[in-house]
């Protein structure tokens, strides 16, 4: 665990500063999807963190709206100790819950990257993986070979870990939530898993929702966003520069009025 300095002066705990600060720059980007979620929650709305990693995107909802309540969800042990921490000491009151959220409760195995912690998944694919960072690099102004040469590391040294997998529907029930207000989602290629974890008495209970989704993953972005319309949303696509020609994608969805 290491400490890394947000630029607006705060320090958070985290496995890969380098990361942290790219997270941190996603989350608080102006035409950013995240932030704009943010800024849309009240006093005593409700936010389910679905793949909080170390809590970078609950510390932004708290920033926005201190009187939000926050349930932060992340599973793999060295990410959720650096959640925790984080949620302590700069979002008293927040619950952290050390579980995966997938379509059926379990146990699942799952890839944890040390060197790229954010793209650790249900659904590793290293070939995949290596791609998108590579792309990502490039649109970032790091030369070729550079490239290369950082790439080659990332996910080199993937760990197999079990992690207990629970859903949407039972963090609702076990938490005693009545309704979210904001659900983020961001779980490497495992999204439409979560959709399919919400039960259909459940679905009502959710007034919006902000995810990151790989066109990649089965069914795509396409069939992701035709399920929110199903379920009474309307939905927003955007892609970050920095992930243009990657299948990475931000989808910000509110429930029709």
């Amino acid at each position: 665990m290491r400490s890394y300095r947000l630029h607006d002066g705060r320090r958070v705990w985290c496995t890969s500063p380098a990361e942290a600060g790219l997270l941190w720059r996603e989350m608080t980007a102006a035409d950013g999807y995240y932030r704009q979620a943010a800024a849309r929650l009240r006093p005593g709305d409700t936010v389910l963190d679905v793949g909080a990693n170390i809590g970078l995107a609950s510390l932004a909802f708290a920033g926005a709206q201190p009187a939000a309540r926050i349930t932060a969800v992340e599973p793999v042990p060295a990410l959720f100790d650096c959640l925790e921490r984080n949620l302590a000491d700069q979002v008293p009151g927040a619950r952290a819950l050390r579980v995966a959220v997938g379509a059926a409760p379990g146990r699942a195995s799952m890839v944890y990257y040390p060197g790229a912690p954010a793209n650790s998944s249900l659904y590793a694919d290293r070939e995949a993986d290596d791609r998108l960072s590579r792309t990502f690099l490039r649109n970032s102004g790091i030369d070729e070979e550079s490239a290369e040469v950082i790439v080659g590391d990332l996910h080199a040294n993937g760990e197999t870990i079990d992690v207990e997998v629970t859903t949407v529907s039972e963090v609702l029930r076990g938490s005693g939530l009545t309704e979210v207000t904001l659900l983020k989602i961001d779980v490497e290629r495992a999204e439409r898993d979560v959709l399919a974890g919400i039960e259909p008495g459940d679905w009502p209970r959710i007034g919006s929702i902000v995810a990151e989704v790989d066109d990649g993953a089965p069914g795509g972005l396409e069939a992701f966003c035709k399920q929110l319309h199903a379920q009474g949303f309307t939905t927003r696509v955007r892609q970050d520069e920095s992930l243009r020609g990657t299948d990475i994608h931000e989808v910000d969805a509110v429930r029709e009025v």
